[in-house]
């Protein structure tokens, strides 16, 4: 795999994972690199297209977990480290 195709990944990846540093920091090395704006917009897309199935599968799970398995007060068990 090459530098450009690299760091492409990497601008995808920062819009997938909805990270705003990251994203700043991997589109200014790509524009560094002389990656061309319309390369760096298709990564930015192709992020997007992942975030939206992330969120699309996490909204699927909640909204199971509300209507058919949602415990009751005394079955919860302890949260994970964002909720506490």
């Amino acid at each position: 795999m090459d530098d450009v195709m690299k760091k492409l990944i990497a601008v995808g990846a920062s819009v997938g994972a909805n990270c705003h540093p990251c994203l700043t920091y991997n589109v200014g090395k790509a524009l560094e690199s002389g990656i061309d704006h319309d390369a760096i917009m298709e990564a930015v897309d192709v992020g997007k297209a992942v975030r939206k199935g992330a969120a699309s599968s996490m909204d699927k799970l909640a909204l199971t977990l509300i209507r058919d398995r949602l415990p009751q007060t005394s079955e919860v068990g302890e949260a994970c480290s964002c909720c506490s």
